[in-house]
C-alpha cells in the first residue's frame, strides 16, 4: 500500500490559520458540488451560496486555494499560471461533463497531456494509469488536494492509486474539526504533523494482528475482509480517543524531557476542553 502524505504535508508550510480557512472555503464549495451529483463531500463543510455552485464558483474556489498554495506544495512546479489554468479548465470540464459523476469515464477520454497536468496538480510521482484507479482515487485527481475525500469510509483518501493519511477528513464531524482548528492555533510543522498522526493511530493500530505472544503476525490492508476503521463506528469517540492520549501521556511522563512533556500535555487538554466546548462525543 502506497501512502501520499506529501501533499498533505506540504499545505501545513502555510500559516494555520490561514490554510484551515482556505482548505474550509475549498471544502464548502466543491462539497456542495458533490452534493449536487449525489456525492459526499466533507460532512464539516458549511453552506455559504443560496445558490448550487456554478462552473465560474468552482473555478474562483480553485483559483483562490491554489494561489494559497503557491509557497508551498506548488513552489517548485514550473510555469504555475499555466497548471492552474490548465487545471482550471478541467474543473469545468468534469463539472459540464459529468466528471463527478463517472470520474473514471471522464479521466479515460483525457489526452496524456491533459492527464499530466492532473498528475502535477496532483503531486503524483508516476503517470495516471486510469485502469488501475478505484472510484474513489479517480474522483480525487478531479478535486483540489483539500477538498479529496474518503469516499468508502475506510479511513484513508485515496489520490490516484496512492492512500492519504489525513486528519480531519471528509467524515471527521463538524464539532470535532471546529475543536481540531482551534487546539492546533500556532503549532508548528512538526508539531501539527506529530498531533495529526497520533489521531489517527487508532486507524492503524486496530489493524495490527498479534499472536498470543504478542507477536506481530500481519497488518490487515484496505479492501482486505479483516480490515477495520474505528473512526466509521457510530460509538466512536474523540472525547475518549483524546483521554486515552493524555492517560498515555501521563504513564510515560518520567521517560520523556520535561519540556516535551509540558507541551504535549498542555496541547491535548486544550484538546479535551475544546471538544467539550464544541459539543463533541
Amino acid at each position: 500500500m502506497k501512502i501520499d502524505a506529501a501533499s498533505s504535508l506540504s499545505n501545513l508550510l502555510t500559516p494555520n490559520k490561514d490554510k484551515q480557512n482556505q482548505d474550509q472555503a475549498v471544502q464548502n464549495i466543491f462539497s456542495a458540488m458533490l452534493a449536487q451529483v449525489g456525492r459526499q463531500g466533507y460532512v464539516s463543510a458549511e453552506t455559504t451560496e443560496a445558490e448550487p455552485p456554478t462552473v465560474e464558483s468552482l473555478q474562483r474556489s480553485w483559483d483562490s486555494w491554489f494561489n494559497s498554495q503557491r509557497s508551498g506544495r506548488y513552489s517548485q512546479v514550473e510555469k504555475p499560471e499555466e497548471l492552474q489554468q490548465s487545471f482550471g479548465n478541467l474543473i469545468v470540464r468534469a463539472h459540464n461533463e459529468g466528471g463527478y459523476v463517472d470520474p473514471q469515464s471522464f479521466l479515460q477520454k483525457l489526452s496524456p497531456e491533459e492527464l499530466a497536468v492532473v498528475q502535477k496538480v496532483q503531486g503524483l510521482a508516476e503517470p495516471i494509469d486510469v485502469d488501475a484507479l478505484t472510484e474513489e482515487g479517480a474522483l480525487n485527481l478531479l478535486l483540489p488536494g483539500a477538498a479529496q475525500v474518503d469516499l468508502n469510509r475506510d479511513g484513508f483518501t485515496r489520490n490516484g492509486e496512492a492512500y492519504g493519511l489525513r486528519f480531519p477528513n471528509s467524515n471527521t464531524p463538524a464539532e470535532v474539526v471546529a475543536a481540531w482548528n482551534e487546539a492546533t492555533q500556532g503549532m508548528d510543522f512538526g508539531q501539527l504533523a506529530t498531533a495529526q498522526m497520533q489521531m489517527m493511530l487508532p486507524l492503524l493500530t486496530a489493524n495490527i494482528e498479534i499472536d498470543e505472544n504478542g507477536q506481530f503476525v500481519r497488518q490487515h490492508q484496505p479492501g482486505d475482509p479483516e480490515f477495520k476503521n474505528p473512526f466509521a463506528n457510530a460509538d466512536y469517540s474523540y472525547s475518549t480517543a483524546v483521554k486515552n492520549q493524555l492517560e498515555a501521556l501521563e504513564a510515560k511522563k518520567n521517560e520523556l524531557p520535561a519540556d516535551k512533556y509540558e507541551s504535549q500535555k498542555a496541547f491535548w487538554s486544550n484538546l479535551q476542553q475544546a471538544l467539550q466546548k464544541h459539543g463533541a462525543a
